[in-house]
């Protein structure tokens, strides 16, 4: 059975910093492309990034290109989000994902930021902006 928990979010003030984490069990992760998603009440979940197997590839949603990074611990079987510069539009639910579908599954398809190309989903972390 695979389980995708998420952590680190919280309350933090604009212009900060938060980094998220999530941990995967049951799945082969270092052979699987991850990404993470972001949803706010009444709105559809968005795609906030993606990384390969590998982190040779990464891709972002352009409003975030520039102050979010993604990155992963294969050793670890954990994937990060470090979000810098936060607005108070970043408030949202953030979740992972994994187990993108079809296959190869290494790697970020064209389609990454659609909720039906991944399997598993965690619970969310929750990350609040103030202004």
């Amino acid at each position: 059975q695979v389980q995708v928990v998420e952590s680190g979010g919280g309350l933090v003030q604009a212009g900060g910093s938060l980094r998220l984490s999530c941990t995967v069990s049951g799945l082969s992760f270092n052979n699987n492309a991850m990404s993470w998603f972001r949803q706010t009440p009444g709105k559809e979940r968005e795609g906030v990034s993606c990384i390969s197997w590998n982190g040779a590839g990464t891709y972002y949603a352009g409003s975030m290109k520039d102050r979010f990074t993604i990155s992963r611990d294969n050793a670890k079987n954990t994937l990060y989000l470090q979000m810098d510069s936060l607005k108070p539009e970043d408030t949202a639910m953030y979740y992972c994902a994994a187990g993108r579908t079809p296959a190869p599954w290494a790697t970020c398809s064209s389609s990454w930021s659609e909720v039906p190309t991944w399997n598993y989903w965690g619970q969310g972390t929750q990350v609040t902006v103030s202004s």
